[in-house]
């Protein structure tokens, strides 16, 4: 057996890690290409487990928490986004925009993150010493990120249009047009910025020798959330404008991205690291829309009946997500250079207490310690500084700030419990976690965030308190 991240080889089977970036998110039920280079196994054995050292744990903190307080600027920003845009015509009369809202800002999980989460792992493998091998690892993915994205968009858009029109009772021809130009520009959009901006983030990470998986998602999480926010908005609100005067503007910007579809899937089918997930493992991605989709439901129904809502519930979702992610990819990589898919490390269970994987028992909870000390730290300062921008002066009182914390904190200690123990069941089902876990991770954060920024609020108003007024 030679080491993971080599070529494995078990009996007569034979699973190759090397170039395990064989797509973003939704590999998961495809076999890895092969690679150019082969190791035989005397040399395989000969390699070192891991390329790095164990990290002190100081030095994971200040990795992540760099980057996380720089994610929690954005999410703020999004957040603040959303306060902004809600009186917006569109927004006011089209209000099935709000069911896009968490979907369309849970790509970065769905697809984005995924290579974050794929490429921290081939760097920590040494598997990225060939600018030639990272360059088309690169070129396959992001035109892989764009076929996906056209398609989940659209998915995400008759989601939000079905949904709507069970609310409303109706069918408007102009919004089908209006939804679905708008979450295709922006999926589009958002994740070519996003995907450039973690390959950059990744490979100088790599060069510096810090660990990409503390850092690349939070970072790439940073500006996802306000990018895809104010895209989605200023996209909307012009559409919503010329579609009063013409259809014509929608219906080309549909069609142009329609027609470049075709394009994009041939890049990605003469890729050799790509080329399988074209027909396999896009499950996770679908699930994952849908269950964002429940959440933007939420977000429509809570905006409409709490003031500030939708200031926090970008904040909270975005830090849950931002959170969960470091430790999904942290596990992924773990696996991957200590296991063979579908064997477990020796020792290590697939179900655990949950204080085990949170707090002591287990070689996961230093981390997630950490990341639970750094969501209550920053859940507190990012709301503080949320309500300050927002009503120009600090509204927030104890009441409020209590549950409002209680509830996020929770939140990220479900997520990070659920961490645990999908990338482990990933794992056993021989499905790369890189690809499979995070989608349903990020979703979850959304849907479970705002339930429980939603139950805050219901709370709050059972007693009398209302965001915003509450000082008075």
């Amino acid at each position: 057996m030679a080491i993971a991240g080599l070529t494995v080889k078990d009996g007569k089977e034979g699973i190759d890690l090397t170039h395990s970036m064989a797509s973003i998110n939704s590999c998961a039920d495809a076999a890895a290409d092969p690679p150019d280079k082969k190791v035989n196994d005397v040399d395989a054995e000969k390699q070192p487990l891991s390329g790095r050292k164990e990290e002190k744990w100081w030095t994971t903190l200040m990795q992540v928490a760099v980057p996380f307080f720089i994610a929690g600027c954005g999410t703020i920003g999004a957040g603040l986004v959303l306060g902004t845009v809600r009186d917006w015509d569109v927004f006011v009369n089209v209000s099935a925009i709000f069911v896009l809202v968490p979907s369309l800002s849970g790509l970065k999980g769905n697809l984005d993150m995924c290579l974050a989460s794929r490429l921290s792992t081939q760097a920590n493998l040494g598997n990225m010493a060939s600018a030639k091998e990272v360059v088309s690892m690169v070129v396959g993915n992001i035109s892989l990120v764009q076929v996906q994205a056209i398609v989940a968009a659209t998915v995400v858009s008759i989601f939000a249009i079905v949904a709507n029109s069970v609310t409303d009772g109706v069918v408007n021809g102009d919004n089908v047009l209006l939804l679905i130009s708008s979450a295709v520009f922006t999926a589009t959009t958002t994740c070519f910025v996003l995907d450039f901006v973690m390959v950059m983030v990744i490979y100088g990470s790599h060069r510096f020798k810090v660990n990409p998986d503390n850092v690349a998602t939070p970072l790439a999480a940073s500006i996802g959330d306000i990018v895809s926010n104010t895209v989605l908005a200023v996209t909307a609100q012009y559409m919503y404008e010329q579609i009063k005067i013409s259809l014509w503007q929608p219906i080309v910007l549909i069609c142009v991205y329609y027609s470049i579809l075709p394009i994009w899937v041939y890049i990605v089918y003469k890729n050799k690291y790509t080329k399988k997930v074209l027909t396999t493992g896009w499950t996770p991605v679908i699930s994952a829309l849908f269950i964002s989709g429940v959440g933007g439901i939420v977000l429509d129904q809570a905006v409409d009946r709490y003031r500030g809502y939708e200031v926090f519930q970008p904040i909270v979702n975005g830090i849950g997500g931002n959170l969960v992610c470091v430790q999904s990819s942290r596990l992924a990589t773990h696996l991957h250079q200590t296991a063979i898919p579908g064997v477990l490390p020796e020792g290590t269970r697939l179900i655990e207490w949950p204080w085990k994987t949170l707090l002591f028992g287990t070689a996961a909870a230093k981390v997630a310690r950490m990341l639970l000390v750094l969501a209550v730290v920053g859940q507190i300062i990012f709301m503080v500084v949320a309500d300050f921008v927002y009503q120009g002066l600090v509204t927030i009182q104890l009441a409020f700030g209590l549950t409002y914390i209680i509830c996020s904190v929770f939140q990220v200690m479900v997520l990070l419990y659920l961490a645990y123990i999908l990338v482990h069941y990933m794992w056993k089902l021989k499905k790369d976690p890189d690809n499979a876990a995070i989608p349903y991770l990020t979703a979850l954060g959304d849907l479970l965030g705002s339930v429980f920024l939603g139950l805050a609020f219901v709370i709050l108003s059972l007693f009398g308190l209302e965001y915003g007024n509450n000082a008075q």
